[in-house]
Order: structure tokens, then sequence, then C-alpha cells
């Protein structure tokens, strides 16, 4: 369950302590992460993660799913827009769409944990394809999500 066991798993590679409680994090045997999901709850809330079987760090660390509509302005159809938001997408494992609207921006839908959605955020904003030009990002209509509604991230004709 644990990488190291008797270590709380929130501390820094270097060994420093990343825990609010690091004494106690560090001194909290091995067979009370076992004792059952409460005192899992309970460590998180004093900053101790702790890994499941199967479960990524990202989510073990409460990252919220999220759901998010963009709409994006500036010189963004013609330059191959929606194939680099695709694959920026696809690289961070976000779900959703992007779409060329009749107005001439792009826009669609971003699913995922928080930080990433977040940082496609800022990719939307600042960066998108080599020949674009951003003006300005919209975001709307964010929510929390239970699951995501999308298998992939695709390109709307």
């Amino acid at each position: 369950m644990l990488a190291d066991r008797g270590v709380c798993p929130s501390l820094a590679k270097d060994g420093a302590p990343r825990c609010a409680l690091e004494s106690s994090c560090r001194r909290i045997p091995v067979s009370a992460h076992l004792a059952g999901v409460g005192l899992l709850a309970f460590l998180s809330t004093l900053g101790c993660l702790v890994r499941a079987p199967g479960v990524g760090m990202n989510m073990a660390e409460g990252d919220t799913l999220i759901s998010v509509d963009y709409e994006i302005f500036g010189k963004v159809q013609g330059v191959f827009f929606r194939k680099y938001t695709q694959a920026e997408g696809k690289k961070l494992g976000l779900v959703g769409w992007v779409q060329n609207t009749d107005e001439g921006t792009v826009q669609g839908q971003l699913q995922g944990p928080i930080s990433k959605v977040r940082h496609m955020q800022e990719w939307l904003e600042t960066r998108g394809s080599p020949k674009s030009h951003i003006d300005r990002a919209n975001f709307r209509n964010e929510k929390v999500i239970v699951k995501l509604d999308y298998s992939d991230f695709q390109i709307v004709k």
C-alpha cells in the first residue's frame, strides 16, 4: 500500500517533509494505515497521502474532476489550432472536444483532474498552435463532476 513502509508518502524525494505534521506522519505504523478507510480519510486531512493499489497519485491526492467550456478568440482557424489542442489535451490525459465556429473562434469542452485542466487552460490562453495568435480565451460553466462524460479528446467537424 505504501511505497516506503512506515514513512509518510507525502515526503519529498529528498526526504524533507511536505506534511504539516511531519513527526506524526513519520511515526504512524503501517498497521494503522491498514485499519480502515476512516483512518485513511483522517490521515489525508493531515496531509499524509496514502496511495491505494492501482490508483495514481493525482487522484489519491484528491485531484477533483472538473468540466469547463472554452472559446478562444484570435487567429485560431486555419492554423491547426484544433489539432494542437487535441494533442495537448491527450498529452495531459484530458477528455473532451474542440471545434471551429462560424464566428471564426474555436470552442470546446475540457474534462479531467483540476490541475490538468488548469494547465490546459493556460495553454489555450497563451500558446495554442505555433501559427495561431490568441487574443483572449473565455472559460465558463466550470463544474465539479463525478465521472468523465467522454472517453477521448475529439475534434468535432
